[in-house]
């Protein structure tokens, strides 16, 4: 049993770690949370579903076409819902404005896809037990994400743009980087992101309309318990938000589980307001 929370908990954990990621990567160059980081998740795994079971294509090109999919709409989320705020004086409107979008693709989706949980399919077939893939893949999927990222921030000139703008963007604009541009990159890497969470998840939430709000929420947990921008605080905190959770799963269950994740966040963030990692923001002068 406890093999089971473990595998169970550190898979569900990745896919809120990666969630997390998503909302980390929008925020780093605009400073919003943008709430269509759930719907990003949820399209993972019906556009995988759909590729790949009822259009009958292999995985890889069913991944790609996910991917660029969520990228896109990534882009879309920047020109539409966060763009025109960023130029209001009241910048807090993008609540709105992301809110407003996130809830006309989870519609959408229910009445272009199903409102029932449609399967997602078995991708490799690698695996039984504790280690069946559904258990694994996400887990790799958030490694091979964080990785990817650290060499993209560290090892290119494109990712120490992306730096330069989350640092400080006027700085970032008076050294002549193009922030717009940066910035709907930023929102389409973000999509890609969010976009594998679902994928690589798929076998544990299935193609489901309504996994978007669940993602947005627990996505979000990983990113006050990490602090905000920490992508490795996000890992953490995803992993250990998945362990606690699929714990209390097993000790009390039902709706029970979910008052004892409120209970350990709010704990937190009264120890902690700016999260287990995160630092007091400072800027240059």
């Amino acid at each position: 049993m406890l093999a089971s929370i473990l595998a169970s908990g550190l898979a569900v954990g990745a896919v809120y770690a990666l969630i997390g990621i998503t909302y980390n990567t929008m925020f780093a160059t605009s400073r919003v949370m943008s709430f269509t980081a759930g719907q990003l998740g949820m399209l993972g795994g019906v556009l995988g579903s759909l590729f790949i079971l009822r259009l009958g294509l292999p995985v890889l090109p069913g991944l790609v076409l996910t991917l660029a999919a969520c990228a896109l709409l990534g882009v879309v989320t920047e020109i539409v819902a966060v763009r025109p705020v960023l130029k209001s004086l009241d910048q807090h409107l993008y609540v709105l404005s992301t809110l407003a979008l996130a809830l006309m693709i989870q519609h959408t989706a229910a009445l272009e896809w199903s409102t029932e949980p449609q399967p997602f399919p078995r991708l490799i077939g690698l695996g039984e037990g504790i280690w069946e893939e559904k258990y694994w893949l996400p887990v790799a999927a958030c490694a091979a994400t964080i990785l990817g990222l650290e060499y993209l921030y560290r090892r290119t000139l494109v990712g120490r743009a992306f730096v330069a703008i989350a640092e400080d963007n006027y700085a970032a604009r008076a050294l002549g980087l193009p922030e717009r541009n940066l910035r709907m990159a930023s929102y389409a890497l973000a999509g890609a992101i969010g976009a594998l969470a679902g994928f690589a998840g798929g076998q544990l939430l299935l193609a489901f309309f309504a996994n978007g709000p669940l993602l947005n929420f627990y996505g979000f947990i990983p990113v006050a318990l990490g602090g905000l921008g920490n992508n490795r605080g996000a890992v953490i905190g995803g992993l250990a938000l998945g362990l606690f959770q699929q714990a209390a799963n097993f000790l009390v269950g039902g709706i029970f589980s979910s008052v004892a994740v409120f209970t350990l966040f709010i704990l937190v963030l009264l120890a902690a307001p700016q999260g287990l990692f995160g630092a007091a923001a400072a800027r240059r002068v």
